[in-house]
């Protein structure tokens, strides 16, 4: 399959945005299991809430435009969260939610870490890191080969040195379009100010 876009610059019609998406693995089942620190756990939700997941999302995701899970429904949400391939945790400190963690497992073989965030307050403290060590130790099992994510240039500046020293090792680069979701309400208009609206 050639590659679809012409070498150069590509100027988006009005509305759009454009973002440069790396997909990255592991292929090893790390070592190195960091402890949360004390106070601070990773509680399964086998039966979530769409209302509650939905305001964590937007709480979480806001800054960097994200979206994919405001597009739903509650009721279509309620259904997707049910879904026996998708396993759903929250990070929790004081009993505040202070994180989200949605695991994918429709491949036996090849798990998708589906999102993965801390609330603003949170970041820089050095939880993250432990974080991810749990995240990895829930998604690996006998079945699994790999686990993989995808991130973007519209994600947290730190997003894509963060996942390499995880351990997770880039694979694959590509270009998403998409409808600015400001422009269709789905985020306020001032979400994401480093990221201009036109």
């Amino acid at each position: 399959m050639g590659f679809p876009l012409e070498d150069g610059y590509h100027v988006l019609p009005p509305g759009k945005l454009a973002a440069v998406v790396t997909w990255l693995e592991i292929r090893e089942r790390p070592g190195d299991e960091l402890s949360l620190p004390d106070g601070v756990e990773l509680v399964r939700d086998s039966a979530p809430d769409p209302v509650e997941y939905h305001a964590l999302f937007r709480t979480i995701g806001e800054p960097w435009l994200w979206f994919g899970r405001l597009e739903s429904g509650i009721e279509d949400l309620r259904r997707l969260l049910a879904k026996s391939s998708l396993e759903l945790y929250y990070l929790q400190a004081g009993g505040e939610t202070i994180g989200l963690l949605e695991l994918d497992r429709r491949e036996a073989s090849a798990v998708e870490i589906v999102y993965f965030g801390l609330v603003g307050g949170w970041t820089g403290r050095g939880i993250g890191k432990a974080f991810m060590a749990q995240a990895l130790r829930l998604a690996w099992n006998p079945a699994t080969e790999r686990v993989w994510l995808h991130t973007c240039t519209l994600d947290h500046p730190a997003a894509m040195s963060f996942y390499r020293k995880c351990g997770f090792r880039p694979y694959q680069r590509g270009l998403e379009i998409y409808d600015d979701p400001r422009l269709s309400g789905l985020l306020p208009k001032a979400a994401a100010p480093q990221v201009p609206l036109l």
